[in-house]
């Protein structure tokens, strides 16, 4: 099977999925290099009919970009990239195919090389490197791989966050927030997101108290009832005994939608939905007695949640919601959940991509380990600090300085203005609701940095006294002195270091881009406005500020001339939508 044979199976095979496997200008320039360099000439209708499936696609602008291809050839792209961007899109290929990469095409270097240069084209970018707080460190370092720590690092705030649901709180957009995250972890199968079933651990242990405690109620609840069931006449002058309420704290997400609500009204709002396969949310949402989309929406604002129940005309609701969703699948399974751009989960989402692996990692550990044991225990060590916690004290505010404010303001006002300007209204709503997160986060990792030294302790002894004592952590002004030194403190301020904040707001790059490349698969309804298209989708590959310099390296790898580069940043810098900070300098505005 020669390459034009190999292309053209491939293609009716995308072609038949329906899948985009060139969603941004990442994926877009290198499956252009990649068909001209295996195909020269006799590959352009392929490449038209690939890009074709794009919602970016302009038959003249594919047309100019393929000859660009065939007159500056790369070696490292082949038809291998072209393989790696549709098993990307989920599409199962033909096991002749399969074994692509094996072939030597006489335009390429080895196969090392060209998964190398295929990985380069399309991988998204991992978090910065930092020492986060020692208990969720520690967490972290059990990843192999940067994208596996990034998930046990989302993982772990995800549901560290969730246990402490309303015991923190900052004031955002002039309503409290709380720690209560939605994130969502995309992978190929196989590929290591299957961690997330330690970072589960974390909270089995509040779960399993809770149900240890409705059990002994309910054990309680049918001697009562057994009794009372033997009262005879008397029965009219005692009140029946009230079954209690299974209040659990993970819960379940092949759930009906009367299910979700009355688990999270047990439970005063708060829950966490943790499944490592997407598909069992979506099928139960999409489901008969489903339609709790509502309820994931509702619950990231933490508004009122209610119903009625036909039976015994019962009116039931909780004032706020608190609950956190932690969710994991593969490509294929994003679309059930988040059909399109305009369902309101999308923006509410922390979207993660994982690579897919490309080498065999020896999966023996030679000491033993036990992971599930070891986050099991880390999970019964954070449940007896939050019961001390909640014991003594009412709640804790995270407060940001007049600087962290205006820093942050002019950072998320640039990654906005890139929004605006690349992919229109859906990627900008996505933005300023990853800014609710962001702060969300900042208020999980300075807690849990103040509290490192109680966990180090492994006492919750004179906790008020500790905690006093702990770096970034102080008594609520309103609190009186008096109350103060006899060590009544309810209410406790929280600040965050300069280094956590700058950590924490350096992840919003990656977030973005994984939010990017998410909208980028997903169909668009009639009132998006489809900006995502046009030149200027090369930007998200700029930092929030940069140099033309960087500007026309970028420019060159979307086949777009100077001449024209120094037009769109003449024109964007008019509109408002670019500051220029100095000769040569921009930054988005």
């Amino acid at each position: 099977m020669n390459d034009i044979d190999i292309i053209e199976q491939l293609t009716i095979a995308v072609e038949q999925a329906g899948v985009n496997l060139a969603p941004t200008y990442q994926e877009y320039m290198p499956l252009a290099f990649a068909v001209a360099n295996s195909c020269g000439e006799a590959g352009r209708s392929f490449f038209h009919r690939l890009c074709r499936l794009s919602d970016k696609y302009r038959q003249d602008e594919a047309d100019k970009l393929y000859s660009h291809a065939l007159q500056h050839g790369r070696g490292g792209n082949s038809l291998g990239t072209v393989l790696h961007l549709a098993q990307l899109a989920g599409v199962r290929l033909d096991k002749k195919l399969a074994n692509l990469q094996n072939l030597q095409s006489p335009h390429t270097h080895t196969p090392a090389r060209v998964h190398e240069e295929v990985d380069k084209s399309v991988r998204l970018p991992c978090f910065p490197d930092y020492q986060w707080p020692h208990f969720l460190q520690q967490v972290i370092d059990c990843g192999d791989t940067p994208a596996q720590k990034d998930i046990l690092l989302l993982g772990a705030v995800t549901v560290f966050g969730a246990t402490l649901n309303k015991l923190l709180h900052f004031v955002y957009g002039r309503k409290s927030q709380y720690p209560c995250l939605q994130t969502f972890i995309i992978a190929p199968p196989a590929s290591g997101k299957g961690a997330l079933t330690w970072v589960r651990r974390l909270a089995e242990p509040i779960h399993n108290s809770l149900l240890e405690a409705y059990h002994e109620k309910l054990k309680a609840y049918r001697c009562e009832k057994a009794q009372w069931d033997t009262l005879g006449k008397e029965k009219a002058k005692n009140a029946e005994p009230e079954p209690p309420c299974m209040k659990m704290f993970l819960i379940a997400g092949d759930n009906s939608g009367a299910g979700m609500m009355e688990n999270l009204m047990d439970a005063d709002g708060a829950g966490l939905i943790c499944e490592t396969e997407a598909d069992t949310v979506s099928e139960a949402i999409g489901a008969e007695y489903g339609h709790w989309s509502e309820t994931l929406r509702k619950s990231f604002d933490h508004d009122r949640l209610s119903y009625n129940r036909r039976t015994n005309h019962e009116y039931r609701e909780c004032p706020k919601s608190y609950l956190s969703v932690l969710l994991s699948g593969t490509p294929n399974q994003v679309k059930p959940l988040v059909p399109s751009a305009e369902n309101g989960l999308f923006s509410r989402q922390l979207f993660y991509c994982m690579p897919p692996i490309n080498e065999w990692r020896n999966q023996f550990d030679q000491s033993g380990t036990d992971y599930d044991c070891i986050f099991t225990a880390w999970g019964e060590h954070w449940k007896q600090l939050l019961d001390a916690l909640a014991a003594a004290i009412s709640g804790i505010n995270l407060k940001l300085t007049q600087e962290q404010q205006d820093e942050f303001n002019v950072h998320f006002s640039g990654v906005f203005g890139r929004a605006g300007v690349v992919h229109g209204s859906h990627m900008k709503s996505a933005v300023a609701r990853i800014a609710i997160n962001i702060c969300r986060i900042i208020g999980i990792v300075a807690l849990m940095r103040s509290l490192d030294v109680l966990l180090a302790l492994g006492t919750t002894d004179d906790l008020i006294k500790t905690l006093m004592s702990c770096p970034g952590l102080s008594p609520s002004p309103r609190i009186p002195q008096e109350n103060v030194k006899d060590g009544v403190v309810p209410q406790f301020d929280l600040t965050v270091s300069s280094e956590d904040f700058h950590a924490v707001l350096s992840l919003t790059g990656p977030l973005y881009l994984h939010s990017c490349h998410v909208l980028s698969f997903l169909p668009a309804g009639d009132t998006l406005t489809q900006q995502k298209a046009s030149p200027e989708a090369f930007l998200d590959l700029l930092p929030l500020s940069f140099t033309r310099t960087q500007a026309l390296r970028a420019s060159e790898q979307c086949g777009i001339s100077p001449g024209t580069l120094d037009s769109m940043l003449k024109r964007m810098t008019d509109k408002g939508q670019l500051k220029k900070s100095g000769r040569g300098e921009y930054r988005f505005n």
